[in-house]
């Protein structure tokens, strides 16, 4: 048996037949794309125009909303070009491309998840090193070795994957490329050797899940003893919705990831790969950055001096119609 590839494209799988039903997913997950568009747009837009927000945890946040981004863009956008155009086509080449980009965005997330953790529990329980310890330098190779990891482990994923001859079919019983799918649908052997790798990669997974849990049970023991109660209930309301859509992420990726695949289309493969693809990019800005002080008080001076910019180029113009007509 050849060892080379007979599959040239693929087909992703359809929400429905009925067409009523496509546009109905279509103006669903157009919604969805377009809160995650303009939320992350926002957070990147108003941390970048203001310079009070230069600082370590927003540094981080213009990373994750740029993550989301991506991640969302990968997947999206084709399933939505799909319904509208009633195709479930998507080329060997975009397959290839919609994995390899995917894995790199959903490494960054976890890995960016797991810095800003660190960075509130410095913050929190270690405020007199916070300075020292969260240096401009020290952010930047952060952030660099967490896009640096993803991209490296996103192209030795990919190429495992798309090593392996696929024969068995070419439908892929998911709105999007995803590797256990794809692994289905190999008549290789050597494809336990990508399990394993996928099984060692949502036990890494897991592990940056212990040490975010563990930093914020930190943070939670140095907030249980500040003396005010609404100090507490203020903390208690920012790190608790983080830690849920953490939760929410890792647990449902490594659902999808380690449970045995269907040969048929299944309704709870589909709530997994939206729970952990479509969700997180589009609730993080809210759940991250709208829920905070400083980036509520800076968004309001944005739109107070976009108001007034608007009100002088308004005043200019009249002057400069009026003189117009007395001259």
């Amino acid at each position: 048996m050849s060892n080379q590839t007979t599959v040239t494209e693929f087909l992703l799988l359809g929400f429905s037949d009925i067409r009523e039903l496509q546009i109905l997913h279509f103006v669903i997950f157009l919604a969805a794309y377009l809160a995650a568009l303009m939320g992350n747009l926002l957070i990147i837009t108003i941390v970048t125009l203001n310079c009070e927000l230069h600082s370590p945890m927003f540094f981080f946040l213009i990373n994750l909303s740029i993550v989301d981004l991506g991640s969302i863009a990968v997947t999206v956008p084709k399933s939505l070009s799909n319904s509208l155009l009633n195709t479930r086509l998507i080329t060997y080449s975009g397959c290839v491309a919609q994995v390899f980009c995917l894995l790199c965005f959903l490494g960054a997330n976890l890995s960016l998840l797991m810095v800003m953790a660190y960075d509130r529990y410095i913050a929190i329980c270690k405020p007199l090193h916070y300075g020292i310890i969260m240096s401009r330098r020290a952010c930047v190779q952060m952030a660099a070795s967490a896009w640096t990891a993803s991209v490296i482990y996103s192209a030795l994923h990919t190429g495992s994957t798309f090593s392996l001859p696929f024969c068995h079919s070419n439908t892929i019983n998911q709105f999007f490329c995803e590797v256990p799918q794809l692994l289905k649908l190999s008549c290789s052997d050597t494809y336990r050797r990508e399990l394993a790798a996928l099984a060692f990669s949502v036990f890494l997974a897991l592990g940056c899940f212990v040490f975010i849990v563990v930093s914020y049970v930190h943070i939670f023991t140095a907030v249980w003893r500040i003396p005010s109660e609404q100090g507490r209930q203020k903390a208690f309301s920012t790190c608790i919705p983080h830690l849920i859509v953490v939760s929410l992420f890792i647990f449902t990726g490594a659902f999808a990831y380690m449970k045995p695949t269907s040969y048929f289309p299944s309704s709870l493969d589909l709530l997994t790969a939206v729970l952990y693809s479509v969700v997180p990019p589009m609730v993080n800005p809210f759940i991250y950055s709208m829920r905070n002080k400083e980036i509520k008080c800076a968004l309001r001076k944005l739109l107070q001096r976009q108001m007034l910019s608007k009100n002088r180029m308004s005043l200019s113009t009249l002057c400069v119609w009026f003189t117009t007509l007395f001259l």
